[in-house]
């Protein structure tokens, strides 16, 4: 549980009774920080959960030796990991599946939505192309039996064979599945899913702790003032407004 949960609760608690805000002085908050330990292993750990989830390989070895703090799984599959993400970021789908393919085959075989949307984003990629024909029999072939099983498969393949009905795709009400932000989403899901078969959370543990740090800080908020972080990129303290 990180420090700034553990203050916050504290003082929630104690105030929830309180008809009115209670202020809470600088010193007062800053001793109670202070009076909270938090083992080096634990913040050392959650590095190194978040450089591992995310993929950063070089980063988590180089912590690994100065901290001593051990990943969760082996170093080297992160890089397999990342050359799949890169590939379907880079719209090479079919690399990618094969890359997916060498890690796991069981990834895919035991996720049919994983797979469609590969197979879609595959799609999206020959239309992004301008290759037309090879579009249509693709989607044809390999999404329509699967769309004819799954009423939501059916509705993504209607959606993205949409794009092939306007020339202009800027005109076109499906246009963000050519975004990049389609790619990204597409290779997120595939790298959850290579760290779920590898037994490891899907999301780094720092970023959930700071959307609960704000969140407790607004529940906080209605009992009393005090200093508060606003900003998480310096976790500055600033004073409440007196």
């Amino acid at each position: 549980m990180s420090l700034f949960w553990i203050v916050i609760r504290q003082f929630a608690e104690n105030e929830a009774m309180a008809t009115s805000k209670k202020v809470i002085t600088r010193e007062e908050w800053e001793k109670k920080l202070n009076d909270v330990k938090i083992r080096k292993e634990d913040m050392n750990k959650l590095v190194m959960n978040f450089l591992v989830t995310e993929g950063y390989v070089d980063a988590a070895e180089k912590f690994r030796m100065e901290s001593g703090a051990e990943p969760e799984i082996d170093l080297a599959t992160i890089t397999d990991r990342m050359a799949v993400k890169k590939a379907v970021q880079c719209g090479n789908v079919e690399d990618a599946i094969e890359k997916v393919n060498d890690l796991n085959p069981e990834i895919l075989d035991t996720n049919p939505q994983l797979f469609f949307h590969l197979q879609q984003q595959r799609l999206i990629e020959l239309i992004r192309n301008g290759k037309v024909e090879e579009a249509l029999e693709f989607a044809q072939e390999e999404l329509a039996p699967r769309g004819e099983e799954n009423q939501s498969f059916l509705e993504e393949l209607e959606r993205t064979v949409a794009l092939l009905a306007f020339e202009d795709v800027s005109n076109c009400p499906v246009r963000d599945l050519l975004d990049i932000s389609q790619r990204l989403k597409t290779a997120s899901e595939v790298n959850a899913a290579i760290l779920t078969s590898q037994s490891h959370e899907k999301d780094p543990k720092l970023p959930s702790l700071l959307k609960m740090l704000m969140w407790a800080q607004d529940q906080l908020d209605e009992k009393a003032a005090y200093p508060r972080i606003n900003d998480l990129s310096t976790a500055m303290l600033e004073d409440p407004p007196i």
